[in-house]
C-alpha cells in the first residue's frame, strides 16, 4: 500500500470518528466526559475529576474525587489508589483510600492504619479514629474550568481541513497550513468569537475529599503516582487519573463502536495493563501534533523516528497516573514530576506536579501535545469563578464566593 492510500484511510478513520471527540468537551461534565456508555447510565458512578497534591508543609497528601451524579450511592466503593515508591516510574508499593456510603453515613478506610465512620458532609469533615486521615463527603464547588465551545469550534476548523484532503507525514500528523493553525488557535481561546466562558461555571458535583498522612499512605517511598475508581460486587466501572487521557486521547480515530468498547476496556483495565493503549493514543497524538503548524513538535516526540514518533508519550500517558513528589510541598505545575524527570528540567524538580484544584491543568496538558511545553495553547479561560481554598474540605461549599 503506497503512502497516499495510507494517508486517504487515515484520514478516513479520522472523519469516521468526528474530529470533534478530541476536544474532550460535554455540555454539563467535567474533565472525564464523553465516557462509556455504562458510565454515562451509572451517574452516581461517574468520576468527574481527580486531584492529588501535597500540603505546603509536605505531610500531608491531598486528595478529591468528584462524582458527576452528585451523589454517592451504597451500591458502589470509591477508591484512591496510592502507589509508592522511591523514584519516577519504580512505584513497589500501594495503599488504597475506599469509602462505602450508607446514607449521609461514609465508611473509609486507609489501608489498615485509618478509618473514618459517620456523617463526614460537615465543613471540617470527619478525623479518622487514629487521626491519621480526615475526609469529607458532600456537594461541593468543582474548579475545574474549561472553555467547551471554544475548543468544539477550533476542532470544527480542523476537521474542515481534514475533509479537505490535508496530507499526512507517515507519523500520521496532518499538514495544517499557518492560517489554518493561527484559525484553530484563535477559535480554541473564544467562545462564538467573543471572550472565553467557562461552560462549567458553577458544577457543583458530590466530592470525596481526603487528606492523609503521607508517611502512612507511601510506604514504599515519596515518590507517588495515583488513581481513583469507582466499583461495584460486579467490578469496576469507571476509573481517571490524569485529565483527558481516558477520554479524549481513546477512539478518537475510528467509529462510535470502536470508542465505545475502548473506552469500556480501560474502565475496567488498570495502568498496570497500560501496554494495550498505547498505539491508539499513539494516533490520536499525531492529530493533536499538527495543530500549531508542525509536526514532530509535541512533547518526547521524535521528529526523525517515523511512524513511532510517538511511542514514547503514548506510552506515558497510557500509564494514567498522577505523579507526585511527596517530599515537595509546592505544587505548580502539571506533569512536572515527568518533566523534571524526562527533560531535565531542574526548575521543577522540587515541585510536587500532580494536580492541584487551580491548576490549569487543560490548558498544560494541550499544549504538551501541541508544542511540547505547558504553555502557548490557551482556552482562554485561566480560572474558576470559585476556585479553590488552602484549608480542609478545600474544594468550596456550594454558593460560597470567594
Amino acid at each position: 500500500m503506497g503512502r497516499d492510500e495510507r494517508g486517504r484511510r487515515f484520514r478516513a478513520r479520522v472523519l469516521a470518528a468526528g474530529v470533534i471527540a478530541l476536544a474532550g468537551a460535554g455540555a454539563t461534565r467535567a474533565s472525564d466526559h464523553l465516557d462509556s456508555a455504562a458510565v454515562v447510565a451509572d451517574p452516581a458512578a461517574d468520576i468527574g475529576d481527580v486531584y492529588a497534591w501535597m500540603s505546603p508543609d509536605a505531610r500531608r497528601l491531598n486528595l478529591a474525587m468528584t462524582i458527576v451524579g452528585k451523589a454517592f450511592s451504597d451500591r458502589h466503593t470509591y477508591v484512591f489508589h496510592v502507589d509508592s515508591g522511591p523514584r519516577f516510574g519504580a512505584t513497589q508499593a500501594s495503599v488504597e483510600i475506599s469509602c462505602r456510603f450508607d446514607g449521609a453515613t461514609a465508611d473509609c478506610r486507609a489501608g489498615d492504619f485509618d478509618r473514618v465512620r459517620g456523617a463526614a458532609g460537615g465543613p471540617e469533615g470527619l478525623a479518622g479514629a487514629e487521626g491519621r486521615m480526615r475526609v469529607f463527603a458532600g456537594p461541593r464547588d468543582d474548579p475545574f474550568f474549561n472553555n467547551v465551545r471554544g475548543t468544539r469550534d477550533a476542532y470544527d476548523v480542523a476537521g474542515a481541513v481534514l475533509r479537505a484532503g490535508a496530507a499526512l507525514d507517515p507519523a500520521g500528523c496532518p499538514a495544517f497550513d499557518a492560517g489554518v493553525s493561527r484559525d484553530i488557535l484563535r477559535r480554541w481561546g473564544h467562545t462564538e468569537g467573543g471572550p472565553a466562558e467557562n461552560l462549567l461555571a458553577g458544577w457543583t458535583p458530590a466530592a470525596l475529599v481526603v487528606s492523609v498522612e503521607v508517611d502512612a499512605a507511601a510506604p514504599g517511598g515519596r515518590m507517588l503516582a495515583v488513581w481513583a475508581e469507582t466499583a461495584t460486587a460486579e467490578g469496576r466501572i469507571d476509573r481517571m487519573g490524569r485529565p483527558l487521557t481516558g477520554n479524549a486521547l481513546l477512539g478518537t480515530l475510528g467509529p462510535a463502536e470502536t470508542a465505545e468498547t475502548l473506552k469500556a476496556q480501560y474502565n475496567r483495565a488498570t495502568p498496570a495493563a497500560a501496554d494495550a493503549f498505547v498505539g491508539e493514543i499513539e494516533r490520536s497524538l499525531a492529530l493533536y501534533d499538527g495543530f500549531d503548524g508542525e509536526c514532530g513538535n509535541a512533547w518526547l516526540a521524535d521528529v526523525d523516528s517515523g511512524p513511532s514518533r510517538y511511542l514514547p508519550l503514548a506510552t506515558l500517558l497510557a500509564d494514567d497516573r498522577l505523579w507526585v513528589n511527596g517530599a515537595s510541598g509546592t505544587c505548580t505545575e502539571l506533569f512536572a514530576v515527568e518533566l523534571a524527570a524526562l527533560s531535565g528540567r531542574r526548575d521543577l524538580a522540587g515541585d510536587c506536579g500532580g494536580r492541584a484544584p487551580n491548576l490549569d491543568a487543560m490548558d498544560a496538558y494541550r499544549a504538551l501535545l501541541v508544542n511540547g511545553t505547558t504553555s502557548g495553547v490557551s482556552d482562554g479561560v485561566d480560572r474558576d469563578e470559585i476556585g479553590a481554598g488552602a484549608t480542609f474540605p478545600f474544594l468550596a461549599a456550594p454558593g460560597v464566593t470567594r
